[in-house]
Formats: C-alpha cells, structure tokens, sequence
C-alpha cells in the first residue's frame, strides 16, 4: 500500500471525474514510455458529488467541519466518512512547493509561521504552503495560486519580508483538479489531552509518468530550480524511480500524505503536530507522548 497507495487514491479520483473508465489497465504500472492515453473529458460534477462517488469506490472520503477538539480555537477539523485501513493514504497535503532556495519568497519571510498554519516541511526541507488552496474548488481549472487572498500581516514583517514584494515570482501555472475529495491534509488538528492520533506524515514523490493524471495532484512548484545544483526537468526535480525492475530518472513531485496509523471509521482525523519551538508552542497543545 505504500508503494501505490497515493497513486491508486489519484486513479479512483480519476475514474469518478472522467467521462471514460481507464482502469482496464492500471497505467501507473505502465513502462513503455511511448504509451498514451487520450485525454478524457470530465464530468460536471459539484464538488460534494464528487466526494461521494468516490465514497462508493474506494469506501471512504473526506469532509470539512468545525472539530471536535475542546478548544475555543480548534476551528475546522477533518472528517473521515466511511471506513478505512490502517495503511491507507487518507489525505493530501496541497499547495506551493518551496526547495529551500526560495524560502525567501515565501509571504513574510523569515517570520512566516505566525501568518500562516498552513505551512508543514518534509524532511528534505521541501516546504508546502496550503494556504493557496484553501478549501478547493469546484472545477478543474488553470490554477494561479498567486491570486488566492493573502492572509493579514505585519508592517514588522513587510519590512524584512519576503523578495516577492506584491508580484507573482516564481508562479507555475497548472492544470489542476480543484475538486479533489482527499486534498484537505492541512485541515486536521492536533489531538486534545487524552486523544490518540490516528493518522501519521508520510513524504511521498509522485513520479511524473502520465501526464493525464497530472491534474489529480495537487500540488505546483515554487520557481524553476534554476537555484539549486539538482537535476533538473522543467520546473521538476529528477530522481531515480524504480518500476518493474526498470530504472529511470523521470520528474517527481515532492509531496506529503497521510497515512492511517490504526482502521479509521466515520470519526475526526487527528495528527501528531509534534511542536517543538517551546517559545511558540500556543495553548492549545499537549504532547501525545513525553519525547514530543
């Protein structure tokens, strides 16, 4: 499930919003790079039927709604309805993906975590800003994350802010499914005192081997790695990725999912935020265990 568990969360997305079912053969177990499949049409579909049809295919979805954490700012939680088993990638974490050469550009740099909640960093130093995305959206869509509304800040953080000073540097236009069912990773919460989280961070690098399925993932680079000392493909770092005893360098997302850590049934998604800046751990938090 690790292996292919994001991916065949992307191809049951697919299935429910194009018009024509490619699932005769699973193409993210397709090598011969001179494959192709037409570009399918998609279904107009309100966000909140494309979540349930994909309910009905894969046994469970997600759903936005004020948590159930005790705690005046709590605010908005992530729902699982359905069933699901451990194992099983939950959710995506979308939005702007910063290499660590264009930290900088993010809004209010340095002093950037009191403006926005919505930043979390993989382990490699990639960082991913949901704030763009917000709730989604309810259509496919050429997605200019640089017109999304900008939170309140500072005229301290202006001052020694970010280089992008009101213009869209950096702004990689794609086209992406803004109805994605699972890309609300950044709405669940922290667990209460005495509450068990039951999903855990996952780094996961979709490679880039079918471009109709492009749209399904979602999340945009920041810049063009014209920084960095990497390989380079496009606006995409190269690895080496492994199929049917194939190697190749093919272009990847880095990326972050949830991963369900016990069987998960109708109940709020809770994530261990591990804080571990003791000057700005805010009230609301208690550590699950005595190492956090």
């Amino acid at each position: 499930m690790r292996l292919f568990g994001g991916w065949f969360c992307i191809f049951c997305i697919s299935s429910v919003l194009c018009s024509g079912f490619i699932a005769a053969s699973p193409w993210f177990l397709i090598t011969d790079k001179n494959f192709s499949t037409a570009v399918p049409e998609t279904k107009t579909l309100h966000r909140t039927e494309v979540s349930q049809k994909l309910k009905d295919l894969m046994g469970y979805t997600l759903e936005v709604k004020p948590s159930q954490i005790p705690h005046e700012d709590a605010g908005k939680g992530l729902f699982l309805q359905g069933e699901a088993n451990i194992g099983s990638v939950i959710a995506f974490y979308p939005g702007v993906l910063y290499p660590p050469a264009y930290y900088r550009y993010i809004l209010g740099y340095p002093r950037v975590d009191p403006q926005n909640s919505h930043l979390i960093t993989r382990y490699d130093g990639t960082m991913i800003n949901a704030q763009p995305w917000g709730a989604g959206g309810e259509s496919r869509e050429l997605w200019d994350w640089t017109s999304s509304p900008e939170p309140k800040h500072t005229m301290q953080a202006d001052e020694k802010g970010s280089d992008l000073d009101g213009t869209h540097v950096g702004g990689n236009l794609e086209m992406l499914e803004r109805r994605n069912p699972l890309a609300f990773a950044h709405f669940a919460n922290h667990p209460a005192k005495g509450m068990v989280p039951n999903v855990m961070i996952y780094p996961y690098d979709f490679p880039l081997l079918e471009k109709d399925m492009r749209p399904y993932i979602p999340n945009v680079p920041f810049g063009n790695d014209e920084e960095t000392d990497t390989s380079k493909f496009g606006s995409f770092r190269l690895k080496t990725w492994k199929s049917n005893n194939n190697e190749s360098k093919v272009p990847v997302l880095k990326t972050l999912v949830l991963v369900a850590t016990r069987a998960i049934c109708d109940e709020e998604v809770l994530l261990n935020y591990r804080l571990s800046n003791s000057e700005h751990i805010p009230s609301w938090y208690t550590p699950v265990d005595e190492e956090d």
